[in-house]
């Protein structure tokens, strides 16, 4: 294949899954609010570099710049999605507002989840240390109930996402108030 053919393929009569993927990187790109420089970045973190400008002429590129496998390959993994989705029509992805305020949702999601595993295994070391000192189990509760319950202005116990093995944890000592200074 020629150079001019080559051009002539990947402008505006490329195969509709290669325009689907030049458009899906610029809406992806755009719904985590990065530059091409950090998509570039990114790409090279998970070891398929391509620069900048590469991205800038697979975007809006006339003639638009071809992605190759190893690339698509990339895309996917800084976006973390499939491969089929990143060639797939980009309408059927939800409008750029909508997929930011999802994304962040998820990147919240992931944060609370890895904050929560210190708590938990907070919690599972005192459930260890009451089962090794039962005779201490009411002191420990109503103390974790106490500190708890002044840590979080009361909201611990009444707040939707606490898991109920930590509302468990503090048993019916849980509307034990701290003391006022």
């Amino acid at each position: 294949m020629s150079s001019e053919e080559g051009a002539a393929r990947a402008g505006p009569d490329r195969p509709l899954p290669e325009s689907n993927v030049a458009e899906r990187i610029k809406l992806e790109r755009e719904i985590r609010g990065w530059s091409t420089q950090k998509l570039a970045e990114r790409m090279a973190e998970v070891g398929h570099p391509v620069n900048q400008a590469a991205i800038w002429r697979i975007e809006s590129g006339k003639p638009r710049r071809r992605v190759n496998l190893d690339e698509a390959l990339g895309f996917s993994k800084v976006f973390d999605i499939p491969l089929d989705d990143l060639t797939g029509p980009p309408g059927h992805v939800s409008n750029a507002q909508v997929r930011r305020l999802v994304g962040e949702y998820v990147e919240k999601w992931k944060d609370w989840r890895a904050a929560r595993k210190p708590m938990d295994r907070a919690r599972d070391d005192i459930e260890e240390y009451i089962k090794a000192h039962p005779d201490q189990e009411e002191m420990v509760r109503a103390l974790v109930a106490y500190e708890v319950t002044g840590a979080s202005g009361g909201d611990f116990v009444r707040h939707r996402d606490v898991p109920h093995s930590h509302r468990r944890l503090i048993g019916d000592d849980a509307s034990a108030k701290p003391a006022a200074e």
